[in-house]
């Protein structure tokens, strides 16, 4: 009942006036973008041209993020794939003031404290590239390939819950995307429904 609970109370619709472009097609170019990561660098997608890109829309605020964060789950995921050469941005679409937005010095804090092994994290306060890709929730996965198109869009993994036991029965679908489209096969699900908490765009 709790976790049910939870899964009710994360899981709100989007803020009234909150406008989403059309929903990504995979195997099509994802759309370019650049934004300030929160060591005040810039980082456009085009840089990362010849590399896998992970991209997580993140908020740990939200009790499904929690759930891959707090058993280290996420970061051993991170890890595996940035030591293979994978770019993994994770994104906070979090406007100022809402759940999951923090000031540079927090973000780098919290991420030192969680053993966070992202390439950088980026902020989208203004939602722009949020909304460019339609990401609805967080997580929100996309894995775009070397040669800057989309290869999948989705879920993190295969069951909906806040209950970190669940992750090593569930299949995930960004490890599955990318060792299949490595190994020069076709990715099996390449376009899943995300779940979790709404993205907190600004209004």
């Amino acid at each position: 009942m709790k976790k049910h609970l939870m899964i009710a109370l994360a899981a709100v619709t989007m803020a009234a006036g909150t406008t989403l472009a059309q929903k990504l097609a995979v195997n099509e170019p994802a759309p370019d973008f650049t934004l300030t990561d929160t060591k005040g660098g810039s980082h456009s997608l085009s840089d990362f041209r010849g590399k896998y890109v992970v991209l997580e829309w993140i908020n740990h605020g939200c009790p499904f993020v929690v759930k891959h964060y707090s058993e280290g789950h996420m970061q051993a995921l991170q890890k595996e794939y940035t030591e293979k050469g994978v770019v993994w941005l994770a994104i906070c679409s979090s406007a100022e003031g809402k759940q999951g937005y923090m000031s540079n010095e927090e973000w780098e804090k919290t991420n030192a404290e969680n053993g966070t092994a992202v390439t950088a994290v980026l902020v989208d306060a203004e939602g722009t590239v949020g909304k460019l890709y339609s990401a609805r929730t967080t997580p929100h996965m996309y894995v775009i390939s070397p040669d800057g198109t989309l290869i999948y869009q989705g879920a993190i993994d295969s069951i909906k819950s806040t209950d970190a036991g669940d992750i090593p029965k569930a299949e995930n679908y960004v490890a599955a995307a990318l060792t299949q489209h490595m190994a020069g096969e076709a990715v099996a699900n390449a376009d899943t429904p995300p779940y979790g908490c709404s993205v907190k765009y600004k209004d």
